[in-house]
């Protein structure tokens, strides 16, 4: 389980999010078209949007598909699979230069352990899971498919900096607070004080609104706890 829970560390958007923009950054400073790197940006933002919404509606109103046991895109299995594969890429043109296929075959296997260690952890379902993984990847493709990655030597110095950078994160970095944030997010928007829970056996009558209007009741099974 030790081993999952440092795997699970390397899908945190607090870890990914400021090595992404140091790498968009860098691309900008390079002589090449702007498209690459702002389309990598866009890409990620929107992923991370469609999963923000995802669980903003099970957390908030209780929207989900109970059938596939679904409560909202992995957030961490998302932005692995968006981020590690063009951020490897470049990291990994330092060793093997012309063979750019190292690195982003290298971000979407790192990015499939953390998507698996999601369930490890017992904080996401395969279906979860694999919605966050495909989302991310669909992103990272686009970018790795249609943008210009510039043939550019890195020192060979980049990837043992970006893994001693990843690991003094892993270790040292606070735990996550993204899906605290999510969840506020949710109950200010739906105006409740408590969030749906994932699907246990309960009934029970709706609860009435303030006026005596009846409140949209979810099914049994989504009753917050």
């Amino acid at each position: 389980m030790a081993f999952w829970t440092w795997i699970t560390r390397l899908g945190e958007a607090q870890l990914l999010l400021p090595l992404m923009l140091l790498a968009v950054l860098w691309l900008l400073l390079q002589r090449q078209p702007a498209r690459t790197a702002l389309g990598w940006l866009a890409a990620t933002v929107l992923a991370a949007a469609i999963t923000t919404v995802s669980k903003v509606a099970f957390i908030g109103y209780g929207w989900g598909l109970p059938a596939l046991d679904f409560t909202g895109f992995s957030g961490h299995a998302m932005f692995a699979a968006a981020v590690w594969p063009p951020l490897l890429r470049l990291a990994a043109a330092a060793w093997w230069p012309a063979r750019p296929g190292v690195g982003w075959l290298a971000g979407y296997a790192l990015a499939v352990l953390v998507a698996v260690s999601r369930v490890q952890v017992g904080a996401h379902s395969w279906s979860e899971v694999l919605a966050g993984l495909a989302l991310g990847a669909a992103a990272s493709g686009v970018v790795l498919a249609r943008g210009h990655w510039p043939r550019l030597a890195l020192t060979r110095l980049a990837p043992l900096a970006l893994g001693a950078v990843l690991a003094l994160g892993v270790a040292r970095a606070p735990a996550s607070r993204t899906h605290d944030w999510v969840t506020r997010l949710a109950l200010a928007s739906s105006g409740r004080t408590e969030p749906f829970q994932r699907w246990a056996p309960q009934s029970g009558p709706a609860t009435p609104k303030a006026g005596g209007a009846p409140a949209r009741r979810a099914p049994a099974s989504l009753q917050p706890r």
